[in-house]
């Protein structure tokens, strides 16, 4: 993966890595789940189906927790955010045909994502996320070169995320304290109790016009 720290390749991201204690979590979890729900079902329909039934079980989960530690994304070349699980895609930022601000709510985490999407390909980008009073986002330079490539999108939504991120990098050098943050501030705005929302574009541009 040295590509993904050349010049040309910046990381996208702010969550914490993998490490081989959370894995074992996740494959402690799925084994207890498989277990239980295939006790489940040998007591209705047999041992056999039990057994496999708990063997697949297992294994989805397993494959989805190591797919999930697996994902990377980044800013290649200035303009395409590319992101890989097992396989690999890539949208253009200067063609993006969607571009939409998306709020998740997990157990009173709240992440701030840019879904980027062309044709039928489509990437969540986590620009920030936060929970109580504090959070992590991204890094200065991270949201810059954002910010750069969206202001040159054909797609008309690009400007005015451009300008959010431009608003987020003023409050940062200022110093102000994550919740007089805009991404602080437009995540609180989505409605609570909803897993996952988009916000229209017109409350975006709305509040972004609304930012001093």
């Amino acid at each position: 993966m040295a590509d993904e720290v050349s010049p040309h390749h910046i990381p996208l991201s702010i969550a914490e890595p993998a490490n081989r204690k959370r894995g074992l979590v996740a494959f402690a979890v799925a084994l207890v789940l498989g277990a239980a729900v295939g006790g489940v079902v040998g007591l209705v329909a047999g041992r056999w189906p039990g057994v496999i039934t708990a063997a697949v079980i297992v294994l989805a989960l397993t494959l989805l927790s190591w797919a999930s530690a697996r994902r990377t994304v980044w800013l290649e070349d200035g303009n395409r955010v590319v992101a890989r699980t097992i396989g690999r895609k890539a949208v253009d930022l200067r063609t993006a045909d969607r571009l939409e601000l998306l709020v998740t709510d997990v157990r009173g985490i709240r992440t701030v994502g840019l879904l980027v999407g062309e044709g039928r390909k489509s990437i969540n980008l986590a620009l920030a996320l936060y929970s109580g009073t504090g959070g992590r986002e991204l890094g200065i330079l991270v949201l810059r070169k954002l910010a750069d490539a969206l202001a040159t999108s054909e797609n008309p939504s690009g400007l005015v995320f451009s300008q959010l991120l431009v608003a987020q990098l003023r409050a940062e050098a200022k110093g102000e304290a994550a919740p007089d943050r805009p991404l602080f501030r437009i995540a609180s705005v989505a409605p609570s109790g909803k897993l996952a929302q988009r916000l229209s574009q017109q409350a975006v541009t709305r509040f972004v016009a609304s930012l001093d």
